[in-house]
């Protein structure tokens, strides 16, 4: 919005591993699967993890059978966890660090999401009640982050994510006015072919769009607020009118130069590439005709 203060500016709402101590390969459990290629322990290290804090083979997560890896975003909470809460401490430092910081994270870390989805919806939102509302619950929000480890650990974050979503609802549904399109919130559509699907302007918070076919759907102004689109087929896809889309979300889709995308946002660059132009062949010349003599 214009003319006024952005609320939500400053904040780092996206990952720097650069100033973080690992803490998303070290906290969070995950299991074998098309994810990840090997079992690994809440509180265990990534055996990829080096003792730096950087992943060992990040430049081949994905053919090594990690793609999970690469679409995993902490919003910014890593550092902030890091640089901020402990105060530059790591969790190498001892157990009890250790597991007060994975704990933290665990509230820090979808605390972070929901100032990023806050941010955007003060974004899309016209002065007015509802607007403000956003503006005082991402300021009531941002505090909780800035908290002590004892702060954070006594924050009930279902219940704060309860009232948010509530607002986030109302934002998306504001935005969409005109434009609505049917009600998919929440539906399973897994695997499913929806390219002659009528999904402009859709409802799709929370759909399960795993493996989708969306390819040359015009979206128009859907909603796609934690929408999974694990390897969704994006292809040709027109999402550039979208809300609440997260480059996470492209992250884990497949898409190709066609994909339009809202702005902010950048092509991963897993994607098909964009094709090379085809030559123009060159017109042949024509052989002199030999004079007879």
């Amino acid at each position: 919005m214009t003319g006024e203060s952005d609320p939500g500016v400053g904040r780092e709402l996206r990952a720097d591993c650069a100033r973080c101590a690992g803490v998303c390969c070290v906290a969070p459990a995950f299991a074998a699967s098309a994810d990840f290629a090997v079992d690994k322990p809440a509180g265990q290290p990534c055996p990829n993890l080096r003792a730096d804090s950087r992943c060992g083979i990040h430049s081949e997560l994905r053919e090594r059978g990690f793609p999970g890896c690469t679409v995993f975003d902490c919003f910014g909470a890593g550092q902030h966890l890091t640089q901020g809460t402990f105060a530059g401490r790591d969790w190498r430092a001892d157990p009890v660090t250790a597991r007060r910081m994975f704990d933290t994270f665990a509230v820090l870390r979808p605390l972070h999401e929901l100032l990023w989805y806050l941010t955007e919806a003060v974004r899309i939102t016209p002065p007015g009640p509802l607007r403000d509302d956003l503006v005082t619950t991402l300021d009531e929000t941002g505090r909780l982050t800035d908290g002590t480890p004892d702060d954070l650990l006594a924050v009930d974050v279902d219940a704060h994510r309860g009232r948010i979503n509530r607002l986030l609802s109302s934002a998306g549904e504001r935005a969409r006015a005109g434009r609505a399109g049917p009600d998919r919130r929440g539906a399973t559509l897994i695997g499913v072919d929806l390219r002659r699907a009528a999904l402009a302007g859709a409802n799709l918070r929370g759909a399960t769009l795993i493996g989708a076919d969306l390819r040359g759907v015009r979206l128009g102004a859907a909603d796609l607020t934690g929408a999974d689109l694990r390897g969704a087929d994006l292809r040709g896809t027109d999402l550039s009118g979208c809300l609440f889309v997260h480059q996470s979300q492209l992250d884990a889709a497949r898409g190709d130069h066609r994909t339009l995308l809202p702005a902010g946002l950048h092509r991963p660059t897993h994607w098909s590439p964009t094709p090379l132009p085809t030559p123009t062949p060159r017109s042949r010349r024509r052989p002199t005709p030999r004079r007879s003599r």
